[in-house]
């Protein structure tokens, strides 16, 4: 991306290890800032809503429950053993802002993701996943990461990707960060 390198600098708000992949990825070069905001503190009833309010966030709808991240290890082991046995969606948002015009974009994006054991496809934006061993879901709750992921559902750690059967759709917004919105954001906001 050298040759054609954006004439912008660009701030990545979030301190998020998969969004600076995702980004860096795109090909951007940027410098990550994150907010220190108690993202429990800001409560909208609609998940859609909740993302863009915290502009940053992603979070995990199971059974109609929104679910951030994991209060507990205890919580975090729960929802991964949920996940085999129901349906869940990820809803991310993105807002990009030009701070030289005041220019503003966001959008959220919903990837449904029904967490099944089976061998059907879907309809598109869906993962299914065999069930997840109890030994694996112990080493990820001894690693710390599920704790810091919306739902505990981190779909691209080498501990779980044995177990995911099936990615039907955008793993990038399951992961946070939709390539495709954001590419487009950044373009309405120049």
């Amino acid at each position: 991306m050298e040759a054609n390198a954006p004439h912008f600098k660009l701030i990545l708000g979030s301190s998020s290890t998969a969004r600076r992949k995702i980004l860096a990825d795109m090909g951007y070069h940027f410098t990550t800032m994150s907010a220190d905001i108690d993202e429990k503190a800001i409560r909208k009833e609609k998940p859609e809503d909740l993302v863009m309010a915290l502009a940053e966030a992603k979070v995990v709808v199971y059974e109609g429950v929104v679910r951030e991240k994991p209060s507990s290890e205890a919580e975090a082991r729960q929802f991964m053993k949920d996940y085999a046995n129901g349906h869940a969606a990820t809803v991310s948002s993105v807002l990009v802002t030009n701070l030289v015009t005041g220019s503003r974009r966001g959008e959220w994006d919903k990837v449904e993701v029904p967490l099944l054991i089976s061998s059907q496809y879907s309809i598109s934006r869906q993962i299914y996943f065999h069930d997840i061993p109890d030994q694996v879901i112990d080493k990820l709750i001894e690693e710390g990461i599920v704790l810091y992921a919306a739902g505990g559902l981190i779909i691209e750690h080498p501990l779980i990707l044995p177990y995911v059967k099936e990615v039907v759709g955008s793993t990038d917004s399951v992961m946070g960060l939709p390539k495709a919105l954001t590419e487009r954001l950044i373009k309405e906001v120049l």
